[in-house]
């Protein structure tokens, strides 16, 4: 049995959040030793795992509330939850799309920068240098 700190760390999360995850009903009850703390067992970590991931992927609470009720109907409830699963991943896979898009810009800002240092280049990519060069245009003009 582990306690709202050990499985904090392990998942990554912060203790709050997982305190407040168990608090809005996003977790089934967790057992509770005698002095009231709770002990959080490996299917209780499976749990916290998929709402990450529901997390992750952007799903409101609402909807992980409902899909953990869901998943405690039972088998009638698989469609449901299979929805609820497949809009979340449609997410994920958006946010990854963000991201690379987001890893290919820093990739080329990272070249950028290191041929500019090795070569002993000026940085003609600079929004400010562009700045100042059209703020000596204009003083040239006047």
């Amino acid at each position: 049995m582990k306690t709202v700190k050990d499985v904090a760390k392990e998942m990554n999360i912060s203790e709050h959040t997982l305190r407040f995850w168990a608090k809005e009903g996003l977790l089934p009850p967790v057992s509770r030793d005698k002095n009231n703390v709770r002990n959080f067992g490996e299917q209780d970590l499976n749990w916290i795992f998929i709402i990450k991931c529901l997390r992750g992927g952007g799903v409101q609470l609402a909807d992980i509330r409902k899909y953990v009720a869901l998943c405690q109907v039972g088998d009638s409830t698989v469609q449901e939850r299979y929805e609820i699963i497949k809009h979340a991943k449609q997410k994920t896979l958006e946010q990854i799309e963000e991201l690379n898009k987001q890893l290919e810009k820093l990739n080329f800002k990272e070249d950028y920068y290191k041929n500019m240092i090795e070569n002993n280049l000026k940085d003609t990519c600079n929004p400010a240098n562009k700045n100042l060069e059209l703020v000596n245009e204009l003083e040239l003009i006047r």
